[in-house]
């Protein structure tokens, strides 16, 4: 509903702003109850007035604000979340220690009294023992959503068998799952054989990579490289370009032999360097940003659209009886099958056809006239985008043998899916919207959806948002 395995898709970077977020709460948290607990009882912990004339009232102030500080600026590893007890002395204990005689000179230079005192160690102790706490709480946390694959990175290993192996036999971080694998071989021989080996199913570049990414859930292509056979490489990113997965190429050759679990956060298995060669810009605390707005809009617009979608849904009802939705099976983010709704506008016995939908207008309802000039049949796409399916701004959907059809004309048609569909877009505020498109027409709503996903930022979506209200009733291109 959230896409968590999105927003984690490419590093752990939200997560650690959070948990440094929380952390410098806890310090604050334990220095205003220990302001109270030092001389009162558990019953004045409500009791402000004590904490304000407390000596530590500064103290509480200035020492998460700098806790906070440094723990961004001196954090060891800042894209992948680490779960071991080095971690802890290190990106949360040293900023601790850092901040606090920062934190005594800064008393000292302003003059604000403060007297050292065996209390104070306690205090320190009942800091890190919180931080503790945290750090726990967050792993098991961490932990349960790699255990539950809700964030886990579900890849697909290209490249040779003995290349691939290397990888398998790796100590990996449990957050990447290795579903499958290509390699490039005509014998049935080859191919039995490395089943044998590598023990996860094994494809070749006549399988049908749709078929391969929607069933495995893929979010990651690994192209292994071993720098033995350049046009080996190239051969396989030609073949994986045109999918709509992010690809990522590890040189198998760039060893740093780390078996360190903290102090690399850049390579894969603390081992192998790699590089980003094609990776979806939506990830992150952006797409977190962007998920929040798509829920919290979706509720609004559809609390405003409410009294429409149910006069709409009476009217239909009226006319042709049930059902109030039509159901297409469309292709969504990563190429994953999904149902969009709409409101029927077509009579009972042709909706589900589609030749029929386009060629014989005259099987319209006469409510469905109004309904589909007016765009009110997409309203109950807001439920698709509460279900984590779609999202308000984004490549329009497309049924799947469309998106069949037009990527065997576009060899870019199909990076159309590194990204939710939306219901509305870059190409439909420029006119390049409708159900009838040429093949031009097509190539031109996929370029500028190709535009939007390679430069998106949140305001590019709140001007589409504002720019489909103004177009909304204009006539479209296509």
């Amino acid at each position: 509903m959230f896409r968590l395995e999105k927003i984690f898709q490419q590093d752990d970077h939200l997560f650690m702003n959070i948990t440094i977020l929380l952390r410098s709460f806890i310090v604050f948290l334990s220095i205003y109850i220990f302001s109270i607990l030092e001389f009162n009882s558990i019953f004045d912990l409500f009791n402000y007035n004590i904490y304000i004339t407390s000596k530590y009232f500064y103290l509480s102030l200035y020492l998460p604000i700098f806790y906070l500080l440094f723990s961004f600026i001196f954090r060891i590893t800042k894209k992948k979340y680490v779960i071991n007890i080095l971690s802890f002395l290190l990106n949360d204990i040293i900023p601790l220690l850092i901040t606090l005689p920062f934190i005594l000179y800064i008393f000292f230079i302003i003059k604000i009294d403060f007297n050292i005192n065996i209390n104070i160690s306690y205090l320190l102790i009942l800091i890190i023992f919180n931080l503790f706490i945290v750090k726990k709480f967050f792993d098991l946390f961490y932990d349960y959503l790699m255990n539950n694959n809700i964030i886990q990175r579900n890849i697909m290993l290209v490249g040779s068998i003995e290349s691939i192996e290397r990888i398998l036999n790796e100590k990996k971080s449990k957050i990447n799952i290795y579903k499958c694998c290509i390699i490039k071989t005509d014998s049935k021989e080859i191919r039995e054989k490395a089943r044998n080996i590598l023990k996860i199913p094994v494809f070749t570049e006549a399988a049908e990579m749709r078929l391969i990414l929607e069933y495995h859930v893929l979010g990651q292509i690994w192209i292994l490289d071993n720098n033995e056979d350049r046009n080996f490489i190239n051969y396989f990113l030609d073949f994986v370009i045109q999918f709509s997965v992010d690809i990522i190429i590890v040189n198998l050759n760039d060893n740093l032999k780390n078996n360190s679990n903290l102090l690399f956060d850049n390579l894969i298995n603390n081992k192998y360097s790699y590089s980003n060669y094609q990776t979806s810009n939506f990830y992150g605390f952006n797409l977190f940003i962007k998920v929040m707005l798509d829920k919290i809009f979706s509720i609004i617009f559809l609390l405003l659209l409410s009294p429409i979608l149910a006069f709409a849904l009476i009217f239909i009802l009226i006319e042709d009886g049930f059902p109030f939705f039509s159901i297409t099976e469309s292709t969504g983010w990563d190429g994953r099958r999904f149902n969009v709704y709409n409101l029927r506008i077509f009579q009972n016995n042709q909706f589900v056809n589609k030749v029929l939908l386009y060629e014989n207008n005259k099987k319209l309802l006469k409510i469905g006239k109004i309904i589909n000039n007016l765009h009110i049949d997409k309203i109950p796409q807001f439920f698709n985008i509460l279900m984590g399916d779609m999202s308000i701004v984004g490549p329009r959907p497309h049924v799947i043998m469309d998106d069949l059809i037009y990527s065997k004309v576009f060899n870019k048609f199909l990076k159309r899916n590194k990204a939710a569909p939306g219901i509305t877009g870059w190409a439909q505020i420029h006119g390049y919207r409708g159900s009838k498109p040429t093949s031009e027409l097509m190539k031109k709503r996929m370029e500028y959806d190709l535009w939007y996903m390679n430069n998106w930022n949140i305001w590019l979506d709140f001007y589409i948002i504002l720019k489909t209200f103004q177009i909304i009733f204009t006539k479209p291109k296509c």
